[in-house]
């Protein structure tokens, strides 16, 4: 079973809370595209944490950064994914945000969309599966179901992390009334589009 679960928590809880990827899309989420947008991709990216830790138990990990070719595939089409995620972002900053104040809720693109842009930016990044296979296992004793043992912690990663993404969009929310803004609602989209895009290009290079 399980061992040392209160310093899994506080890892995966600093883990999550460093800037990132995830971060930058979950703010861009609930300001742009509304609370079922964003709570499509919170539940997207849990089950991306689900689905890394799933495949650590199954050694599908291991073997991935075992061949350097298969884990740079891995890694390149990861940071494609997030360069695409910030050009979009650019894109909808520079020809929409400043020509027009948001309205109540934003840009909409439901459930679904949100789910599949939360499961995509978390399976998009190769980190969380060297985290997955090199310190989620340090947490599991060699007694009992190994892997429902690591499964369960994965579960317990995503749930620590979709608490801090809901109090840190929670947050942002309260301060809507100052970056509902244009001018300031334009910043922080280029802002996180500058993120994501950047986040990419680290990824794909292997940084």
């Amino acid at each position: 079973m399980p061992t040392h679960v209160p310093a899994f928590i506080a890892t995966t809880l600093l883990l999550a809370m460093l800037p990132g990827a995830s971060q930058a899309m979950m703010i861009r989420q609930v300001l742009e595209g509304g609370q079922r947008t964003f709570r499509g991709t919170l539940a997207g990216n849990a089950t991306g944490f689900l689905l890394w830790s799933t495949a650590a138990a199954a050694g599908l990990s291991a073997a991935l950064l075992a061949s350097p070719h298969a884990y740079a595939v891995l890694r390149i089409a990861g940071g494609i994914v997030l360069m695409i995620l910030g050009v979009n972002t650019l894109r909808t900053a520079l020809t929409t945000a400043s020509t027009r104040p948001p309205r109540e809720g934003g840009r909409r693109t439901g459930f679904a969309g949100g789910y599949l842009t939360g499961l995509s930016t978390n399976l998009g990044n190769p980190k969380a599966g060297v985290f997955a296979v090199s310190v989620l296992p340090q947490f599991v004793t060699a007694k009992g179901p190994v892997f429902l043992s690591t499964v369960a912690l994965g579960a317990l990663w995503a749930l620590v992390s979709a608490s801090w993404y809901l109090l840190l969009t929670w947050a942002v929310g309260r301060g809507r009334a100052l970056i509902s803004r244009p001018t300031v609602l334009r910043g922080l989209s280029v802002t996180t589009g500058l993120v994501l895009l950047g986040m990419g290009a680290a990824v794909a290079a292997g940084v």
